[in-house]
């Protein structure tokens, strides 16, 4: 899943603390940590961007805000002619004037009495730089550093606030947002209660000894409410997703809500007291209470029928599914950008953003399933699971599930 990303993961998602404790597992604790490291045997030369670091003193360095490429290398005593060949022969390469303040530069000089500058290396992400070599002409490379990747077990048990928690304890809080990618067809992270669990089995990515981000989920497992869901990432004609140990999908043709975390302030009711109007009537809909600003995502693929205000439910967005369900999303601070009537949308963009537009005491999301033009009820409706596991694949899911299963245990 292309990932969608961060917004406020306050809600109901599950306090831990950490032990890590080199491949043993502490069962008094919260939650552990198992970390299987692939290992990388270091070459006999000790290289730096493909440079040999020995031959040069390396200087490392950070671009200042306003600062340009002349300025950076003037300061180490590259001429004006080097400077303008290396921009032109860089054209094809990558565009210098994309050069970001605040990105980390590395000067690689010569160890002679007066130093000359052999080389420039910028970094343009976590994985990427272009280095260029100052020889008889300017030479560009675009290359990716080496990752590694680790293999770490987490368990953990619900008291609180899931997020910080994870960022207290040293956890990349993005595993947080993967497990609610992952469960968001399954599982209503409103409900999460205290005890709930959860184990997982992932991938965390490293350059050298620095940590870089998260890599995949390979297995996981959710306790919640008592019932326990597995997941197991598995390739089938070329798509991956992640599947239950029988191979159904785990993903769904509807989310379970529009919001990633919300508190529902109001059920679906056939007698509702209206908060404004101070009189009892049908409310055919789920009332999620969440921050002004917060992304609204349609629940699954479809067209929009109605962008617009619509009298007391203000700004609101209807997406027709299919020839049976239709959503409707309503007290709106604004739309998605760029978005119009007959635009196809796929599940989980982005199409608004919560607020109080209309008939509204708060910000909230108003949000309403119709099945063949009558309400339903969004908390209780089923929704059918996408494409299970094919038959000719089902052995090798299986032996991957076998693989896996015994470190999804608590």
């Amino acid at each position: 899943m292309n990932k969608l990303k961060i917004g406020i993961l306050a809600l109901g998602l599950g306090l831990f603390t950490l032990a890590c404790n080199n491949h043993e597992e502490t069962k008094n604790e919260d939650v552990q940590i198992d970390t299987s490291s692939i290992v990388v045997e270091k070459p006999e030369i000790e290289k730096s961007f493909g440079i040999v670091k020995d031959s040069f003193n390396i200087i490392e360095d950070v671009v200042k805000p306003n600062q340009t490429l002349s300025v950076i290398l003037g300061k180490y005593n590259v001429v004006y002619k080097d400077i303008d060949e290396l921009v032109r022969n860089s054209k094809e390469t990558f565009d210098v004037r994309r050069i970001k303040s605040g990105n980390h530069f590395y000067i690689f000089q010569s160890k002679d009495s007066i130093p000359k500058t052999k080389y420039f290396v910028y970094q343009i992400n976590k994985t990427e730089y272009v280095r260029y070599e100052f020889a008889d002409s300017v030479l560009v490379d675009r290359e990716e550093l080496e990752v590694r990747i680790d293999t770490v077990r987490s368990v953990g048990v619900i008291k609180s606030s899931l997020w910080m928690s994870m960022k207290n304890a040293g956890i990349d809080p993005n595993l947080a947002l993967e497990l609610s990618d992952i469960y968001a067809w399954t599982i209503d992270f409103y409900g999460l209660q205290k005890g709930d669990r959860f184990v997982a089995v992932y991938q965390k990515k490293f350059i050298d000894t620095n940590y870089i981000g998260l890599g995949k989920i390979i297995a996981c497992r959710f306790e919640n409410n008592g019932h326990s869901f597995y997941g197991y990432r598995f390739t089938q004609d070329s798509l991956e997703d992640v599947f239950d140990e029988e191979g159904g999908s785990l993903r769904r043709a509807f989310l379970k809500a529009p919001l990633r975390f919300k508190r529902i302030s109001s059920g679906y009711s056939n007698s509702r007291l209206h908060p404004v109007l101070k009189i009892r009537r049908p409310h055919h809909g789920v009332d999620y209470a969440a921050a002004t600003g917060t992304p609204i995502h349609t629940i699954g693929d479809g067209r929009i029928v109605f962008i617009g205000r619509k009298g007391g439910y203000g700004k609101r967005v209807e997406v027709k599914h299919n020839g049976i369900y239709t959503t409707g999303y309503a007290h709106m601070s604004r739309f998605a950008k760029g978005l119009k009537k007959g635009d196809f949308v796929k599940q989980g963009q982005v199409i608004g953003y919560v607020g109080m537009t209309g008939t509204a005491t708060g910000p909230h999301l108003d949000f309403r399933v119709y099945k063949n033009g009558t309400p339903i009820n969004p908390l209780t409706m089923k929704s059918p699971p996408a494409v299970p596991i094919k038959k000719k694949y089902l052995e090798d899911f299986k032996k991957v599930v076998n693989k896996y299963a015994p470190q999804l245990e608590f």
